[in-house]
């Protein structure tokens, strides 16, 4: 049978590239992987993109997403390849939730993400300050700053979509809560990671990928090894 490996999911304003050191660290424990571009139009086409590159990677495989990448595993998450979802700070939604109405978890703590988005009639950008402060908070200024540069804005209906199937209903699943967050609230993930069959807490900002991509490919492998 082929080993199974990791298919990762960015969430918004990034691309592929953000995956670029967990995939070199997972790569150097003998996993495979691959990382998905999202076109960040709206949920359905990034389903149907993470769908399609689960189908492309042809083996069985953790499918592993960051922040807005929770809503899409969510849905992704039921091809038959895709064997557990690892949610790293992200959107753990249920039945009829998106980003923008979160359901049970909406009465609590929220961040200052809201000031920093910049809006126009069909996207959403960031403030390049503020954004990249509360993305990269814990990040070094080189790292920060190298992320930053290459954020895109994405379509306003990103934040609508609804997932049109809940995979952690019937898929295992962990949830990583990032303590230090500044973008999605930690009381906001801990409400989520209760759906979760496993929580794990780290003491870190949103962006464990850039910051802590050796911790990050620890988990994906351990995940990816308790699939054999």
């Amino acid at each position: 049978m082929t080993a199974a490996g990791a298919v990762l999911v960015h969430g918004l304003w990034h691309g592929a590239w953000c995956w670029d050191g967990v995939r070199a660290a997972l790569s150097d424990r003998g996993i495979e992987s691959a990382a998905v571009e999202l076109p960040l139009t709206d949920l359905a086409a990034d389903v149907q993109a993470t769908r399609e590159a689960v189908e492309a990677f042809g083996r069985p495989a953790v499918l592993v997403g960051h922040s807005y990448g929770g809503a899409v595993i969510t849905d992704a998450g039921r091809h038959p390849l895709v064997r557990e979802l690892l949610y790293v700070s992200a959107y753990q939604l249920d039945a009829g939730e998106s980003v923008s109405r979160p359901g049970a978890i909406a009465g609590l703590p929220d961040t200052r993400l809201g000031e920093a988005l910049r809006v126009t009639a069909d996207h959403v950008g960031l403030d390049p300050d503020l954004g990249a402060r509360l993305l990269y908070g814990d990040a070094t200024a080189e790292v920060a700053a190298a992320a930053a540069a290459r954020l895109r804005p994405v379509g306003r209906q990103v934040f609508r979509g609804i997932p049109e199937a809940v995979a952690w209903r019937t898929v295992p699943s962990t949830y990583v809560v990032c303590a230090a967050d500044e973008v999605v609230h930690p009381e906001r993930q801990r409400a989520m990671a209760r759906r979760a069959t496993r929580t794990v807490e780290w003491p870190c900002g949103h962006s464990p990928a850039a910051t802590r991509p050796e911790a990050v490919a620890d988990l994906v492998a351990e995940r990816v090894r308790a699939l054999s």
